[in-house]
Order: C-alpha cells, then sequence, then structure tokens
C-alpha cells in the first residue's frame, strides 16, 4: 500500500498515529493509520484482508506514492479463513459497480450475499462518516429497514438495507469511508427476494409471511418515520399514514403532533442516549480526570471554515439598538388571528427578515459575494437562519425570501428548524444563501460580534430583549431594547453602507408600516 493523494497541492504527509500494529489481521476498509498534511488529516484504510507489516513508523514524513504497509493476503489454509472470505469481494476495484448491480430488481436467491456500500449524498462530498450503527452483527434486517447512519459535513443520513437477511458488518462506526466503500454485506434469508427494488414494493413482500400487504403497510411507520415518532414520543397507532395503503411516511412524523403519549419516558432513554452518556462524566469536586473526544465531521468542517473568514476578510462590525415596542404591540393584537388564519404563530424572525429584505434593495452590496476578482451581485435574497441542532451549527436557507409574505416566512422557518432538530435538512437546503440572520438573544446574548457566513459578505446579529430606560420627547420612558449587530465585509461594503443598512433595518422595525407601505 502506498501514500493515496490526498489534494492536488499536497505532496507530503506525516504518519500520525498507527491505529494496528505489525503483525495485526486486518479486514478490508479498517483504517490503519492516520495521515496529517499542512491542511487536514486523513484515514489510511486496509485494501485487503490479511497480515499488516509496517513499512514507515509514526511520525515519518512521506511523499505521495511512497510505500507505507504491506498486507499479507494468506491462502485458503491461513490461520484466520474466516476474516479472508469476503476478501475477493470487497477487494475488487470496481467495488462500486458491483454493488451497483442489485440495482436491476433482480430476483436474488437464497444464500446470495448483497454488498451494501457509501452512496452518493451530494456533488461535493467525496466522504462520509459512520456515525452509528443501528443493528448489529448477525441481526435479521428486512428490506429498507434502517440499519445506520453516515454523516457528512454538512448533514445527516440514514442507509436502508437492501434486502432482507443476515446482517454482517464490514465497516465500523466513528470510521471515515469514501463514496462506494463497502459498509456491510447481508446474507438473504428468504427463498428469493427482490433486490433494491422501489421502497414501497419490496416492504410489502418482505412483510407477506407476517401479513397481507394492506394490513402490514396500514398504520405501519417507514424505518425514518418510526424513529422520528419514537424521538417525538407519539404512538404510530395515533398517526393517520398517507403513503400506500395507509402507511406512515417521513411527512406524516415531520407533520404529528403529540397529544397523549404515554410510551414517551420508554421511549426517551433509547432514542437519546448520547445525553445521558455526556452526563455521566460528571465528577466529584476536586477529580483531575480528563476526556479526549475526536470531532465531528461537521465541528471540524465548521471550525476551519470559521478559521478561514477571520484570516480571509476584512471583517468589522457595526451596532444599533431597536425599539421593539412596535413589534410587540403589533404582536399581541393579531397574533391570535394571524394564526386562526394562516395555521402558523407570528414570530420576531418574519419581521427581520422582511426587514432586511428592504434593505437589502436599497444596498445591494450587502447582498453581494467576492469571486477572485469579482463581485457578484444577487438579484434575489436567500436568507441563511443560523439553527443550533443537536450535532452543531447549521444555516438553512430560505429562498427568495424577498417574494414571501410574513406568513410564508414563518412556515418555511418552522419548517427548516424542525428538520434542523430531527438532523433531516439536506444539502441543498443548507447551501446557496446570500445573506445570514442569527440570534443569539433564544440563549440570552446581550451583544455579539457574529462571524459572517462565507461566501457571503454580511450577517445580521439579534441579541436577547432588554426593558431599559430611553429618552423620548424629552421623557425617560422604559422600553423593550434590542442591540442588533451587522458584521461586513470591509472589502466591499464600506462604513457608509454598512452603517446606513443597519439603519434602515432599524427604521423598518420600529416602524412596521414602513414594510407595508415601503416607505
Amino acid at each position: 500500500m502506498k501514500v493515496p493523494a490526498v489534494g492536488e497541492s499536497v505532496t507530503q504527509v506525516t504518519i500520525a498515529t498507527w491505529l494496528k500494529k505489525d503483525g495485526d489481521f486486518v479486514n478490508p476498509d479498517e483504517v490503519l493509520c492516520e495521515l496529517e498534511s499542512d491542511k487536514a488529516t486523513f484515514e489510511l484504510p486496509s485494501e485487503a484482508a490479511g497480515f499488516l507489516r509496517i513499512a514507515q513508523p509514526a511520525g515519518m514524513t512521506l511523499n505521495i506514492g511512497e510505500v507505507i504497509c504491506r498486507i499479507e493476503v494468506p491462502d485458503e489454509q491461513g490461520t484466520k479463513p474466516a476474516p479472508v472470505a469476503p476478501a475477493p469481494e470487497t477487494k475488487t476495484p470496481a467495488a462500486a459497480p458491483v454493488v451497483a448491480a442489485p440495482v436491476a430488481a433482480a430476483p436474488a436467491a437464497q444464500g446470495q450475499k448483497v454488498v451494501m456500500t457509501v452512496p452518493p449524498v451530494g456533488e461535493s462530498i467525496t466522504e462520509v462518516t459512520l456515525a452509528s450503527w443501528l443493528k448489529k452483527e448477525g441481526d435479521l434486517v428486512k428490506m429498507d429497514e434502517t440499519i445506520c447512519e453516515i454523516e457528512s459535513d454538512k448533514a445527516t443520513f440514514e442507509i436502508g438495507a437492501k434486502a432482507t437477511g443476515i446482517l454482517h458488518l464490514l465497516a465500523l462506526d466513528k470510521r471515515t469511508l469514501k463514496i462506494g466503500d463497502p459498509i456491510c454485506e447481508i446474507t438473504i434469508t428468504e427463498g428469493t427476494a427482490q433486490v433494491a427494488a422501489p421502497a414501497a414494493e419490496p416492504v410489502a413482500q418482505t412483510a407477506a409471511p407476517v401479513a397481507s400487504p394492506g394490513n402490514y403497510a396500514t398504520g405501519t411507520a417507514s424505518p425514518a418515520a418510526g424513529k422520528i415518532l419514537t424521538e417525538k414520543g407519539i404512538s404510530p397507532a395515533t398517526v393517520s399514514g398517507t403513503g400506500k395503503d395507509g402507511r406512515i411516511t417521513k411527512e406524516d412524523a415531520l407533520n404529528a403532533q403529540p397529544k397523549v403519549t404515554p410510551p414517551a419516558p420508554k421511549a426517551e432513554p433509547v432514542a437519546k442516549p448520547e445525553p445521558k452518556a455526556e452526563a455521566q462524566p460528571l465528577a466529584p469536586v476536586g477529580t483531575r480526570n480528563e476526556r479526549r473526544e475526536k470531532m465531528s465531521s461537521l465541528r471540524k468542517t465548521v471550525a476551519r471554515r470559521l478559521v478561514a473568514v477571520k484570516n480571509e476578510t476584512a471583517m468589522l462590525t457595526t451596532f444599533n439598538e431597536v425599539n421593539m415596542k412596535p413589534i410587540m404591540d403589533l404582536r399581541a393584537k393579531y397574533k391570535d388571528a394571524f394564526k386562526e388564519k394562516h395555521g402558523v404563530g407570528l414570530g420576531f424572525m418574519s419581521f427581520f427578515v422582511r426587514a432586511v429584505c428592504l434593505a437589502l434593495r436599497e444596498f445591494p452590496a450587502v447582498n453581494a459575494a467576492i469571486d477572485g476578482e469579482d463581485i457578484v451581485y444577487h438579484d434575489y435574497v436567500d436568507i441563511s437562519i443560523a439553527v443550533s441542532a443537536p450535532k452543531g451549527l447549521v444555516v438553512p436557507v430560505v429562498r427568495n425570501a424577498e417574494a414571501l409574505g410574513f406568513a410564508d416566512i414563518e412556515a418555511e422557518i418552522g419548517r427548516l428548524a424542525t428538520r434542523a432538530r430531527d438532523n433531516k435538512l439536506t444539502i441543498p437546503e443548507m447551501t446557496g444563501g446570500t445573506f445570514t440572520i442569527t440570534n443569539g438573544g433564544v440563549f440570552g446574548s446581550l451583544m455579539s460580534t457574529p462571524i459572517i457566513n462565507a461566501p457571503q459578505v454580511a450577517i445580521l446579529g439579534m441579541h436577547n430583549i432588554v426593558e431599559r430606560a430611553v429618552v423620548e420627547a424629552g421623557q425617560v420612558v422604559v422600553r423593550p431594547m434590542m442591540y442588533i449587530a451587522l458584521s461586513y465585509d470591509h472589502r466591499i461594503i464600506d462604513g457608509r453602507e454598512s452603517v446606513s443598512f443597519l439603519v434602515r433595518v432599524k427604521q423598518l422595525l420600529e416602524d412596521p408600516a414602513r414594510m407595508l407601505l415601503l416607505v
């Protein structure tokens, strides 16, 4: 095995650490060591099953293409025949096309093995992390049943079984895999099974021995829907399915609202083991224990991009304050009628989104981007809304916000926030924004300097609403005030534009009628 190419401009890497020892038996795609360049850290997976012979020690700097180790593949009479068996299948260079073959809806015979690989999850994504296995080695899985979760630096995805049979794991969790790498294989147990056919059909076929397709599907949640309902503490029996034969779909689960939920206390510990694991390390005062956890792909990407923005932009922040009383009075007067008519609540965010859209029309540079030596001006406004999700900060995008009314904005923000909380956001939903709004006030922040969300050139920060004494018409009065901050790239946005933009947002918020009259 040689040092692989890890980037266009990278010519050397350093062996950070060996995760396996010399002479260890390794399986295909098992991570052997970690390589470091001047830009990132990479994991080197085994190319075959066999005994590891280390050629270069940890700490050694190697050029791309140099030999790093050897894998001695045992023959049929080797000491480890069991792990060697899958090697001929997973070792083939065309692993992804081999797995793609079962996509044709051809019947598979009993005992046949179906290898599953990492599917393409986005145009710019070349590798993912195997977040967790939802099934164990040797479990019987059914067609389309969710068996594991993979995460990229942008989103989390569920992987469904391609056939009904016995599961054999080929990759360990918390490992980084490339698109097309083997994840697992399924040994088909039924006489014949339809492999990788459309989801609704195979589920009915694999469930046929238990009940008729109509009876099975009615009121039965799909794997993804079942997981969402469990997290919400909702019984599938209380949800009406809109899928084929009454099957409960993802959308049904996302739209379901909890009612009386006796099973919730039991489902909570199973669905959310991580909070309990985080609470356990709390040690008595005076102890000096330390814990080391590997950063997730999402966290590493966020960190890398934030540092890049600080280093590559001329970022400044300007502040102002807004009297929120007019908006609060307006909400108090119309919130009930608004919700009754539109089915969504009237929050503060729709006012800010609407005010920002109008202000960006007057100051297009704030809605622009830098591309090399060019400035790209956008004739539309895609507002990115910063959301704190369970696995880290995500920024879903409200498309063409300038064309949306208050009800449409609230509905879209609610939909995206729900998907972020359930880790269901897709990559297209988080890319392509032209301006970002972040609300640190929900956590009690009084003032902050938000970091630009590249390649955008500006971001608006909302903060906590605090009653303060202000002067109006020569009188000292108490008003609910909020500090707002605009961080901007001084390379294309001058001080006059940034301050004028923020003042315009303040005017629109303090006199909401301006948003209707466009004055």
